[in-house]
């Protein structure tokens, strides 16, 4: 637990950072900024400890002790007082903090500790006049801190300053790692590269913008990028309310445009969905050098944010080690950070890890199952699923159908829904892709009629996805099959995979394998508070029903793939237009 208390007093010289660890067991504690040890100091007897600091600008600041850190913002003249207990709070401890030094601050907003559930209680009736019969103190108990909007929704009001999103845990300390080693690369001419890891819903994209937003408000040149298209034509959607269409695009770009950008002419470069990043750019694959390169090449400061687990076409290429390479080819200073606090999954990091090993993408401790407050379902009808997501959206226009890339998108009849591209003849259903005269499939209001895939919603959100798993992936005589051949013929995500047959049919077998198994893993995460699934395959279904039920004996597996040519699930007549 981490108390800080923070005081402005009038004509100080130097900055006070003082608190105490009532159980500490650590002699000392050393002060750091960006991550360099600057002062050692040691506890008194009681526990406390001071630092008194001579800083001229607000800072990030991370304290050690007995191999624990704890992070605090410290503005110039700041007085702060920390209380920081490594272990459970206990009312055995607590006699410390009623000391007169803290009365004012306590009078106004009180603190409660373990055994005093009561004094909460009456606190809280306080302010909630109704009878507590909802169970709202179990409530707060077991809830979790995160935002209720999505960040499509609210993308028009950060840009013009409001806070829609409170940054939290390691999200506000990238965000001000990241802010301030822009700031000093700009300052000091001296190329920058910030690379963030994170998994899906750990706010990667939350702070992207968050930093969008700030940059532009403190007047310099910074432009967000993505490979994928889908949320750029969704922000600036979301955006044509409050800005110009030249202002939007000079915001929001492509990373395919930038082997045409002169050596540093962006200050600051955002890249979201980094590992979408291709070698080449153009509709052919045939312009530029690669695309990580000519970012960091036109950028003074570039900060890529990158999931290794989202890769979903043979082209994606973007890397860690190649993001390190080409910076270090660069003479760029190099940070890394990291995010892993859950944003979406109603917070469900157990929901992530028992996805990655079902999909058995990494073998996790969560196999047996995660906490109960993410909604997951398995359907074995399709028109049940689609009926549960139908009445979802009918709340709010926040829930979509989502499928597997293993039906066609034909070019006829990219204007009408009636067209019904995916068929699941054994159920007597039917659904159209997403349709070709719209490229924000993810916020318009007909789009329910309509199954979005990966290359639609990728880097997008929604309060509950019901997904469909085609023949690509399938469960067969104990073990987890890849089958790259039931992938539709118009799909592009696979180019280039049948050359790599001949040449090299390990590799090919590993990336068909991740490819898919990412692709599932990316659509089952679109959810803020649910996911529904119905697998075509019904081994398939039957696996992941026993997986979730706590009653399948788990074997890791190695990767399972069929690369051979097989009958396509699609329908061989349609045209070759492709997606």
């Amino acid at each position: 637990m981490l108390v800080v208390i923070s005081c402005k007093e009038e004509n100080t010289e130097c900055t006070v950072l003082r608190g105490f660890f009532p159980n500490s067991k650590d002699p000392s504690v050393v002060l750091y900024a960006n991550d360099t040890p600057i002062d050692t100091v040691y506890l008194d007897k009681d526990k406390n400890f001071i630092f008194n600091l001579k800083i001229k600008e607000s800072q990030l600041y991370n304290f050690e002790t007995k191999g624990k850190f704890k992070y605090v913002f410290i503005e110039p003249n700041d007085s702060l007082v920390v209380y920081a207990n490594a272990y459970n709070f206990d009312e055995s401890i607590s006699p410390e903090l009623r000391d007169p030094i803290y009365s004012s601050i306590l009078d106004i907003s009180p603190m409660f500790t373990l055994g005093q559930m009561d004094s909460l209680r009456n606190f809280i009736k306080r302010y909630i006049p109704k009878p507590d019969i909802t169970n709202i103190m179990e409530s707060i108990e077991h809830g979790k801190l995160r935002p209720s909007k999505s960040l499509q929704d609210s993308i028009l009001k950060m840009l013009k300053g409001n806070k829609e999103f409170v940054l939290i845990d390691d999200q506000k300390v990238e965000f001000e790692q990241i802010k301030k080693a822009a700031l000093d690369a700009i300052k000091n001419n001296q190329k920058t590269v910030y690379i963030v890891r994170g998994g899906p819903g750990t706010g990667k994209s939350v702070v992207a913008i968050n930093l969008l937003a700030e940059c532009i408000h403190n007047g310099y040149m910074a432009q967000y990028i993505t490979s994928n298209a889908a949320p750029r034509n969704v922000y600036s959607a979301m955006l044509q309310q409050g800005y110009k269409k030249s202002e939007i695009k000079a915001l929001f770009q492509s990373s395919g445009t930038f082997h045409t950008r002169k050596k540093n002419e962006l200050q600051i470069a955002i890249v979201d969905e980094a590992h979408r990043l291709r070698k080449k750019s153009g509709m052919f694959q045939n312009q530029g050098e690669d695309q990580v390169k000519e970012i960091i090449n036109a950028s003074i400061f570039s900060v890529f944010f990158i999931d290794r687990n989202q890769r979903v076409t043979f082209n994606d290429t973007g890397t860690i080690d190649k993001i390190r390479n080409f910076a270090q080819e660069q003479n760029s200073l190099i940070y890394e950070g990291v995010l892993e606090s859950q944003f979406r999954c109603n917070g469900s990091d157990g929901y992530l890890a028992w996805i990655d090993n079902v999909l058995q993408i990494a073998e996790t401790a969560n196999y047996d199952g995660f906490e109960g407050d993410y909604d997951f379902k398995i359907f074995d009808n399709p028109h049940d699923m689609y009926d549960a997501i139908k009445a979802k959206n009918k709340i709010n226009n926040k829930s979509r159908v989502l499928a597997g890339y293993c039906w066609d998108w034909p070019k006829e009849g990219r204007t009408t829904s009636l067209v019904k591209d995916i068929q699941i003849p054994e159920h007597n259903f039917g659904i159209s892709w997403n349709l070709g005269n719209s490229d924000t499939y993810a916020i318009d209001p007909d789009s329910i009629n309509e199954a979005g895939c990966i290359h639609t919603t990728q880097g997008l959100e929604f309060e509950y996805v019901g997904v469909i798993i085609g023949d690509d992936l399938r469960y067969e005589n104990g073990k987890l099959i890849v089958d790259i051949t039931k992938r539709a013929k118009t799909d592009q995500s696979i180019k280039g995979i049948k050359k790599l047959l001949e040449e090299n049919p390990d590799k090919a077998q590993r990336i068909a394998d991740e490819i898919v198994k990412n692709t599932y893993r990316t659509l089952m995460t679109r959810g803020q508070k649910g996911c529904y699934i119905y697998c075509t395959n019904k081994e398939l279904s039957n696996y992941f029903k026993l997986a979730y039920n706590h009653q399948l004996s788990y074997t890791y597996n190695e990767p399972q793939v069929v690369l051979a040519e097989q009958p396509l699930a699609a329908d061989k007549t349609s045209s070759n237009t492709t997606k």
